[in-house]
C-alpha cells in the first residue's frame, strides 16, 4: 500500500481540539479561562459532529459523492469514523479527568457546584421557591412509552431521562422526558451560602430536586434521572427547484436541520439501562453511531458563560486606539492620506464603527457597500449603516445566509435593512462570500474619491475583542478599482465572472488566488533551485488543499525554507527524507483565538506580503469569494513581519505540528519565554507610545 501523503482532515481537525483541551489542562492558565476552555471544547465537539461526522455519514450512503468531493479520503469513512470514535472517547476521558481536577480547585477557592442531594434546609426552601416561579412554566414533562413515537429531541439541549418507580413494587416502572430550558432560565443559579463561600447550582439540578413534586399525581416515590443529548447533521440542503425563492430555501433548510438525523448519541454513564436501551432504539441508534459515555453533566459548551465569581486577576489587556487615529482627524482624513493596518484585537475595533459613522453623517459621501458574514447580535456596524441609509446614501449589503449557524440571525438583519431601505445582496448560489470588503465613494470638489479595507476577521464587534486578525484601511484606488469589480460580480452574478477575472491587485477567489499562490511557489522553487535564498512563511487557520500542499512539498525538496503557523486543521506530512529543507510548523493556541491569515514570499529580497481571508482549503479556494490584499507599505510590511516573526518565535503557547499529531508544546531550550500574544500586545503599545511622544515634541 502506498505511503499517505497527507494527515487526514478530520483527525487532524481532532489534533487541534486537543489543543483546546490542553489549555484547560494547564495550571498556568486562570481558572475561570480554564472553565471557558472546557466550554469551548465541548461547543468545538458539537459544531464537528453536526458538521464532519454528519458529512462523512452521508458519503457512505451516497458513495457517489466522495468523486466530488476532496477530503483527503485515503481511507475509506468508515475508518475514518472508527478512528474518530476511539480518539473521542480517549478525549471524553481526559475532559472528565481535568473536570474533576478543576472541582478540586474551585473547592480551594470555596466555590462548589452542589448537586440535588446536597441542600441545606434554606436552600432547598430556596430551589422549591425558584422553580416554582422561574422554570414550572418554562418545562414540559413528557412520559415518553405512552407516544407512538418519541418526541422531537432538539440538537442544542440537554435532556433529562427519568426512570420513575415505587419502592413497593421494583417492577411497576414509567420513562419521563424533560428538556432543560437553559435558553430561558439560564444553567447556573447561585444559592444562598454562607460568608465567604460560593454555592453553584445547575438549573437540571433544581428539577431533579423537584421531580416528586412535577410528578406527584403518578404516585411515584422512587425518581433516577439521567442527562442526556443528541447531536444531528446540521448540513442544509438547498434543492434546485429554481420556483423557489433562494431565502425560501434557507427557511426550509433550517426547518428540515432540526429533523436531521442523530450523529451522536451522549449520555451520563450511570444512566439506567433500561432507559438507555429504550432510548437508543426509539432513536434508531446503533453500534456505529457514535454512542459516548460521560459523566454526570453534558452541554458543557455553557460553561463558557460560568458565573463571574472567582476572585482572579483580570489578565486582559485593553484595546487601544490605533497610533494614526489618536489625532482629532477624522479617520477617514487619515485614510485619504495613508494606509492604516488594524491589528486586532490589540488596536480596538471602534476604528471601523467610526469609519461608517463618519460616513453616514458626512454630506459629501454617495454610498457604502460591505459584504457581512457574522454579524454581532447588537450589531453596532449595522446601527451605522442604517444611519447612513437614513441620511440618503446608497447603502448595499452583501449578507451571506449560508454563514453556517448565522442563517436564522442574517435573515433577521436581511429584514432589518430592507425596511430601511437598504439593498441587500444575498450571494450567489453554490459559492459562499467569505471576502471582508468595504468601499465608500464620495465627492471632492469635481471629483469621487474612495476608500474602505479589506479585512481577514468578520465586522463583528464581539468577536473583534477576542479573534486576532488585521485590517487594512486604504484609499489606493487600484485596490478600490478590484473592490468596485467584486461587488459588480456580487450585483450581477448572472452575467458570468469576467469582473472577478478583471481583478489585478487583490488575489481573488474562486479565480485567481489558486492560481496566484502556485506562481508565487513556483518563483520560490525557481530561485531555490538557482542557489538563491528562498523562503515561504504562511499563516492561516487551515492548510487541508492536496494541491498547494503537494506545491510546499515540491518547495521543500528544492530548498525553499518554509515556515507555518496553522490554528487548526494541517494535513501536510513534514517529515520526508526527500525534503533539502524540513519546514516547520506550529500551532498557538492562547487566549485569544488566532483567525489572520497572512502570506510572505521572499521573492528573492523584494518580499511580498498578503493578508488575506481565505484557508488554504478546497472550500475558500474553489466555492468562495475570498480576497486577499498585498501589503506595499514598508512601514506596515515590517509591522506585520514582525508580529509573524514573534509568534514564529512563541515558546509558550506554541504546539509543533508534525507526523505524529502529538501537540507537544514548543521547548524553551532555556531561551527567554516567549509568549507570543503578549509580546504582540507589547510590541504594537510601545509603538502606539513612541507615536504619541513623537506628537508631543
Amino acid at each position: 500500500m502506498a505511503k499517505r501523503q497527507f494527515i487526514q482532515r478530520d483527525i487532524s481537525w481532532l489534533s487541534f481540539n486537543a489543543r483546546v483541551l490542553q489549555e484547560a489542562n494547564d495550571p498556568t492558565v486562570p481558572l475561570g479561562a480554564r472553565i471557558r476552555f472546557l466550554g469551548i471544547f465541548s461547543n468545538n465537539s458539537d459544531e464537528f459532529f453536526r458538521v464532519r461526522v454528519a458529512t462523512l455519514k452521508r458519503m457512505i450512503e451516497f458513495s457517489e459523492a466522495r468523486k466530488k468531493l476532496n477530503m483527503h479520503l485515503e481511507e475509506a469513512p468508515q475508518t475514518i469514523l472508527d478512528d474518530i470514535q476511539t480518539i473521542v472517547l480517549k478525549q471524553q476521558s481526559e475532559f472528565n479527568r481535568i473536570w474533576e481536577g478543576i472541582l478540586k480547585e474551585l473547592k480551594k477557592e470555596k466555590i462548589s457546584l452542589v448537586d440535588e442531594k446536597h441542600l441545606n434546609k434554606e436552600q432547598q426552601n430556596f430551589v422549591l421557591k425558584y422553580f416554582d416561579e422561574e422554570v414550572r412554566s418554562n418545562i414540559i414533562p413528557l412520559m415518553i412509552e405512552s407516544l407512538p413515537q418519541l418526541p422531537y429531541l432538539r440538537d442544542k439541549s440537554i435532556y433529562l431521562g427519568i426512570v420513575m418507580s415505587k419502592q413497593s413494587s421494583a417492577y411497576r416502572q414509567k420513562y419521563a422526558l424533560i428538556e432543560i430550558p437553559a435558553k430561558a432560565n439560564g444553567r447556573f443559579v447561585i444559592l444562598p451560602s454562607k460568608a465567604g463561600e460560593t454555592q453553584i447550582i445547575l438549573i437540571e439540578d433544581i428539577i431533579r430536586f423537584n421531580l416528586p413534586y412535577i410528578f406527584s399525581y403518578f404516585g411515584f416515590d422512587h425518581f433516577e434521572s439521567h442527562i442526556f443529548k443528541v447531536t444531528k447533521d446540521a448540513e442544509i440542503d438547498l434543492d434546485s427547484d429554481v420556483s423557489t425563492s433562494f431565502v425560501e430555501k434557507i427557511e426550509k433548510g433550517l426547518k428540515n436541520r432540526r429533523k436531521g438525523k442523530p450523529v451522536r448519541f451522549v449520555y451520563d454513564k450511570e444512566m439506567d439501562a433500561g432507559l438507555l436501551e429504550y432510548l437508543i432504539r426509539r432513536l434508531s441508534l446503533n453500534r456505529k453511531s457514535n454512542i459516548i459515555p460521560g459523566g454526570r453533566i453534558h452541554n458543557f459548551r455553557h460553561f463558557m458563560d460560568f458565573p463571574d465569581v472567582i476572585k482572579e486577576k483580570n489578565s486582559r489587556r485593553s484595546s487601544f486606539t490605533h497610533p494614526d487615529l489618536k489625532s482629532t482627524m477624522r479617520v477617514t482624513d487619515v485614510i485619504l492620506k495613508k494606509d492604516v493596518l488594524l491589528n486586532f484585537p490589540y488596536h480596538s475595533f471602534n476604528a471601523l464603527i467610526d469609519l461608517l459613522r463618519e460616513a453616514a453623517m458626512d454630506p459629501d459621501v454617495n454610498s457604502i457597500k460591505i459584504t457581512a458574514y457574522r454579524l454581532a447580535s447588537n450589531s453596532k456596524i449595522i446601527n451605522a449603516l442604517i444611519n447612513a441609509a437614513r441620511n440618503g446614501k446608497e447603502v448595499v449589503v452583501m449578507l451571506e445566509l449560508k454563514a453556517r449557524f448565522d442563517e436564522e440571525a442574517n435573515l433577521e438583519w436581511k429584514k432589518i435593512l430592507e425596511e430601511e431601505g437598504i439593498k441587500v445582496l444575498l450571494g450567489v448560489p453554490k459559492i459562499k462570500i467569505h471576502a471582508k470588503l468595504c468601499i465608500i465613494k464620495k465627492r471632492k470638489g469635481n471629483t469621487t474619491v474612495q476608500y474602505g479595507f479589506v479585512s481577514t476577521g468578520n465586522l463583528n464587534e464581539s468577536t473583534s475583542r477576542v479573534y486576532s486578525d488585521h485590517c487594512l484601511l486604504t484609499s489606493n484606488r487600484n485596490v478600490m478599482a478590484d473592490i468596485n469589480r467584486i461587488f459588480r460580480y456580487l450585483e450581477n452574478w448572472k452575467s458570468g465572472t469576467m469582473p472577478l477575472q478583471a481583478c489585478k491587485t487583490l488575489m481573488v477567489c474562486p479565480n485567481n488566488m489558486r492560481k496566484e499562490i502556485i506562481a508565487l511557489i513556483n518563483c520560490e522553487i525557481k530561485i531555490a533551485k538557482s542557489g538563491k535564498p528562498a523562503k515561504i512563511i504562511l499563516k492561516v487557520n487551515s492548510l487541508s488543499d492536496d494541491l498547494l500542499i503537494t506545491k510546499l512539498y515540491e518547495a521543500a525538496i528544492a530548498g525553499v525554507e518554509i515556515k507555518m503557523v496553522v490554528r487548526g486543521i494541517f494535513c501536510a506530512k513534514l517529515e520526508n527524507k526527500k525534503f533539502k529543507k524540513q519546514p516547520t510548523a506550529i500551532s498557538i493556541v492562547d487566549e485569544y483565538l488566532e483567525h489572520a491569515r497572512v502570506m510572505i514570499f521572499h521573492n528573492g529580497g523584494k518580499e511580498k506580503v498578503y493578508i488575506s481571508s481565505a484557508d488554504w482549503m478546497v472550500r475558500n479556494l474553489d466555492h468562495r469569494v475570498e480576497a486577499a490584499i498585498p501589503i506595499t507599505d514598508p512601514v506596515l510590511q515590517q509591522e506585520l513581519k514582525e508580529i509573524i516573526h514573534i509568534q514564529l518565535r512563541d515558546n509558550v503557547k506554541a504546539r509543533t505540528l508534525n507526523n505524529e499529531l502529538n501537540n507537544n508544546y514548543v521547548p524553551s531550550d532555556g531561551k527567554k519565554r516567549i509568549r507570543s500574544q503578549i509580546e504582540t500586545y507589547n510590541y504594537l503599545f510601545k509603538k502606539n507610545l513612541a507615536n504619541s511622544e513623537d506628537r508631543r515634541h
